[in-house]
């Protein structure tokens, strides 16, 4: 079968336990198993540690769409970096993050299995050669890459695929060469400087730094993976191997290469590289056996996300992957001047190469010239990556272009982290709909069934008690159970708007402490999420958020009508215990700036309700189960553009909204910190003179629609018929149909739901 390689610089796995439980049907037997050794399944599962090889979304993505291509019987391989650190762990001191090292392979790790047979040369620096027989790449240094591998099970169909991450390993002769001049002990020492390739996850969502050592990384998962992906393809039947030259003519119809973001770009190049000068390939035909092969995802449009390499790191580390670079460039630019002849500014808004001051290669033009599919992450992201981020390009291939709206795994995202809300579907459905999610659809029948609505709130009720136990039993907060449950997870950043947040926790604090006698309706506002260590910006939301909750969650005169908790260590594991008893999901990112969102997805499978802005895949959840029955608010992204035509001035809506001007003044007057009054000066500064998000043009908006969120939820039944409405209408937002989408429409296979037999009995 053709084979479908996923390479990606992140999997945020999270625990492995009872995932493989729960697609291995053994979860029953597991728990009586342990249960008559009189041990507690649940205590066991709490000692494994996360796999963290992940930010955020991007890396979550990756993990769930393994969890599906194993399910829908797809040959595929993720591909990507074993880190020895994945995401730091986030300790909160005095109110601001602390970040510890996360040595989660400490204890080793039972999941993977080292394949050092398997191990293979990675090269850089050297020069090139230009020579009659070719060209050749020498004087490199080499830093071996190990491969780890951990199996990826399908849900109960007997499929088992594999994850496969490399480890970098110093060659035994590492700067021992050097006709032995230096010192020997010396020379051992520095194989370190080979092996940090794979030591330590970048801590940055959403934002490029352009390192050296972060470059080798995306260099070094992409040429081991690539040979792995040649040798396999020469040892199968389909390369014939004639020993002069095996045939590539079949490559693109056997091999499909998924990049996940720009992060692994360097595979088009690589692969040029190893058809062209090692495998003797026409260069036209290379390319197009290059461009039939991959296929890239833009994760974002924000600008300051975009990888734009300098020239002159590649030139030093990678020289020969350069002068190819500005060879497909030079025949692109060839083709553009061709169809828009004298048209100069295009062919600068085109090209790979940015010329400036310092000249630099755009990554993501790379991948668009570079793939037969280019594809956003949800509808709205899509049209703006045609119609804006790569306007000029969608103008030439308009073909090439598509969206794949993001899905989670029901398997870990309903299954697994809410059993209960499980059952209570099954017992009305079955349970086909654990692998075909559209069939939720079948729970409209029971809106207004009486048992159902409180089958379902008695989950939820459940869910929230049992979390609130864990958040005593570890930060020794007490909630009040019976609160709504208003949460925010995700990266801390300023697109996503924790600010406008804070701004609605400052107004319902001061709309309490006007009028202490009035009714209100009682919430407990979580936030949590990671700021990246050098996002200054992003650490004063976390201390603002903090300090917020200290004054709060200490006034007598709001009891227990207003808390504010900052959920520390926001992780995978976290997720599972927080999103089944959530009642509010905030989505609230300005519109045009969230690619997707899949954390939004997750709340809705779980029952709770969301508040958002039509951003990301917003817009889809709202079309899915009606506008109606979600809390949308704000400017569309044609405010938002009309707005920045007209200039964005925060002062006007700090002069007309008394409430927000309250806010803002207590925030910069101390009245949140009181031993460091000035605390806050640059977030109001920011959010006053140069906001990009715009959080004062959706306060009002934002504000209003909370309200309408406090009067659905005095009534609980209402509540309830909203929430088995949004449930009912998630099916679309599974990464079974994600990748059934991907399967067909890039990759060109056909998802099997065949369950193949298991091992015990014999093949047809």
């Amino acid at each position: 079968p053709q084979r479908i390689y996923y390479l990606s610089l992140e999997f945020y796995m999270g625990r492995t336990l009872q995932n493989t439980m729960v697609n291995l049907g053994l979860q029953n037997a597991c728990d009586e198993a342990i249960y008559q050794l009189g041990l507690d399944l649940e205590e066991l599962e709490e000692i494994e540690e996360d796999a963290g090889l992940g930010n955020g979304g991007l890396g979550r993505l990756a993990a769930c769409f393994l969890d599906s291509m194993a399910t829908l019987g797809l040959a595929a391989y993720g591909y990507g970096i074993r880190y020895e650190f994945g995401i730091f762990n986030q300790k909160i001191v005095d109110g601001w993050q602390v970040e510890e090292a996360d040595d989660w392979l400490r204890y080793g790790n039972p999941w993977e299995k080292a394949r050092p047979e398997y191990m293979l040369p990675v090269h850089f620096y050297g020069r090139v050669d230009h020579t009659p027989e070719g060209v050749k790449w020498i004087d490199t240094q080499v830093v071996l890459a190990m491969p780890y591998d951990t199996p990826v099970p399908g849900y109960k169909n007997n499929t088992v695929n594999t994850m496969r991450l490399w480890s970098a390993k110093a060659p035994n002769d590492f700067n021992l060469q050097e006709f032995n001049v230096g010192d020997y002990i010396e020379a051992v020492l520095d194989r370190n400087l080979a092996e940090n390739i794979s030591r330590v996850l970048y801590p940055n969502d959403n934002f490029f730094e352009g390192k050296e050592l972060r470059l080798k990384q995306e260099y070094f998962v992409v040429a081991a993976t690539l040979q792995d992906i040649i040798r396999r393809f020469k040892s199968s039947k389909f390369g014939c191997r004639d020993p002069v030259r095996t045939c590539f003519e079949t490559f693109p119809d056997k091999v499909a290469i998924q990049l996940n973001d720009t992060h692994p770009a360097l595979s088009i190049p690589e692969l040029m590289r190893i058809l062209v000068d090692v495998e003797k390939v026409d260069w036209d035909k290379a390319w197009e056996i290059t461009k039939r092969t991959c296929a890239y995802t833009n994760h974002t449009v924000l600008p300051e996300a975009l990888e734009r390499w300098p020239v002159s790191m590649f030139e030093k580390l990678l020289p020969r992957h350069l002068e190819i670079i500005y060879a497909l460039n030079q025949m692109h630019l060839d083709r553009v001047a061709a169809l828009y002849p004298g048209d100069i500014d295009r062919l600068r808004r085109m090209s790979v190469i940015e010329e400036g001051d310092c000249k630099r290669i755009n990554m993501a033009h790379l991948c668009v010239i570079g793939s037969h599919a280019v594809n956003g992450v949800a509808r709205i992201h899509s049209d703006i990556v045609k119609n804006s981020v790569f306007k000029d390009f969608y103008e030439l291939e308009p073909e090439k272009f598509q969206n794949k709206t993001n899905g989670i795994t029901p398997r870990r995202w309903l299954l697994l982290c809410n059993p209960g809300l499980a059952d209570v579907i099954a017992e009305k459905i079955g349970e086909d709909f654990i692998t075909d999610l559209s069939q939720l659809k079948k729970l409209l029948d029971f809106i207004n069934n009486e048992t159902f609505i409180r089958d379902v709130a008695k989950v939820k009720q459940e869910n929230k008690l049992k979390f609130a136990a864990y958040l005593k039993e570890q930060y020794k907060v007490k909630i009040n159970p019976s609160s709504m449950f208003d949460v925010q997870v995700k990266r801390i950043h300023e697109y996503k708007r924790q600010l406008l947040n804070c701004l609605h926790a400052i107004t319902l604090y001061n709309r309490i402490r006007s009028d202490p006698s009035k009714s209100f309706v009682p919430r407990t506002i979580m936030i949590g999420g990671k700021a990246a260590p050098g996002y200054h910006m992003a650490k004063m939301i976390i201390k603002l958020i903090t300090s917020i909750g200290e004054v709060i969650n200490n006034d007598p005169y709001v009891g227990d009508r207003l808390k504010v908790i900052f959920l520390e260590n926001y992780r995978v594991s976290l997720a599972e215990k927080v999103i089944p008893a959530a009642d509010l999901s905030q989505q609230i990112s300005t519109a045009g700036t969230e690619a997707s969102g899949t954390g939004n997805m997750k709340f809705m499978v779980n029952g709770a309700l969301t508040i958002g802005t039509m951003d990301g895949a917003n817009v889809e959840m709202a079309e899915e189960a009606g506008e109606e029955n979600l809390f949308i608010f704000g400017m569309r992204v044609e405010d938002v553009e009309a707005l920045d035509r007209q200039g964005y001035n925060a002062r006007e809506y700090y002069e007309r909204l008394p409430e927000l001007r309250q806010a803002i003044d207590q925030i910069s007057s101390g009245f949140f910190s009181p031993r460091d009054p000035g605390c806050f000066r640059d977030v109001v500064n920011m959010l006053m003179y140069h906001d990009r998000f715009k959080v004062f043009a959706d306060y009002e908006a934002y504000i209003k629609c909370q309200g309408q969120v406090d009067q659905l939820f005095m009534d609980p039944r209402e509540w309830t018929k909203k929430v088995i409405r949004n449930i009912a209408c998630s099916g679309k937002f599974s990464s079974d149909r994600t990748i059934m989408e991907y399967a067909r429409e890039i990759w060109g296979v056909e998802p099997s739901a065949t369950k193949i037999p298991p091992p015990n009995l014999p093949r047809d």
